[in-house]
């Protein structure tokens, strides 16, 4: 787990490999089709960001940092799995919170919102697969922007959305009230109906703490 750490923006970051691009490339391709170009209003961009029905028996809240290895081992290695049996069958509801650690993981977080709630785990997904690429540089801004390009965002639109001082300060503010009030401390953190589950643990382990709180709804 990594301990969340809040900060202001700053650039830093690394190119991005064209295998990766290639990746955002088929991610945001069917995603630019429907989609118009430019950025989310401050609304949208605040807006819960969800996958699953409203109506979902058990709600997951993640807290996760676009820059936190284990929140995307947890996105490529067990949600999957959980979408397929638990969110794809009405079963769940995922709600994703930010909890930005460090400086890059704040942009990250800002961009995938800058894109709107249709394009938001698109955004996501990117991300987390080229984390390596983008959060350890020099110039993290450069390459968030080579991802939102994939996305239908300009460079103009990238850098609009990395110097809206509202959102970054509504990301920000958001995060600290889940440490004061939900006592997150690391990430990735989820509460499953209320239960906390710590750490990128394995399908099974969701399994288990899933299918105790859907017996408890019934």
């Amino acid at each position: 787990m990594q301990f969340y750490i809040h900060q202001h923006l700053v650039s830093g970051g690394v190119i991005l490999s064209k295998k990766l691009l290639g990746i955002a490339f088929a991610l945001f391709l069917a995603l630019s089709q429907s989609a118009s170009a430019g950025i989310a209003s401050l609304e949208d961009a605040l807006s819960e960001k969800a996958m699953g029905k409203k109506d979902a028996p058990v709600t997951i809240i993640e807290y996760s940092s676009l820059g936190c290895p284990h929140c995307a081992a947890f996105h490529r290695e067990t949600l999957p799995q959980i979408k397929k049996d638990y969110i794809d069958t009405g079963k769940v509801r995922l709600i994703f919170k930010d909890m930005p650690f460090g400086t890059p993981a704040l942009a990250a977080a800002a961009l995938a919102r800058c894109g709107g709630t249709k394009k938001f785990f698109g955004f996501v997904e990117v991300l987390f697969r080229s984390q390596r690429q983008w959060s350890s540089g020099r110039n993290v801004i450069g390459e968030l922007a080579r991802v939102g390009r994939f996305g239908g965002l300009s460079d103009k639109d990238v850098q609009a959305c990395l110097k809206n001082q509202a959102l970054l300060k509504a990301i920000g503010q958001r995060a600290d009230e889940a440490v004061k009030k939900r006592d997150v401390r690391s990430t990735p953190t989820f509460l499953i109906n209320g239960t906390k589950v710590e750490g990128a643990q394995p399908f099974e382990s969701f399994k288990k703490v899933i299918d105790e709180a859907l017996a408890k709804a019934k």
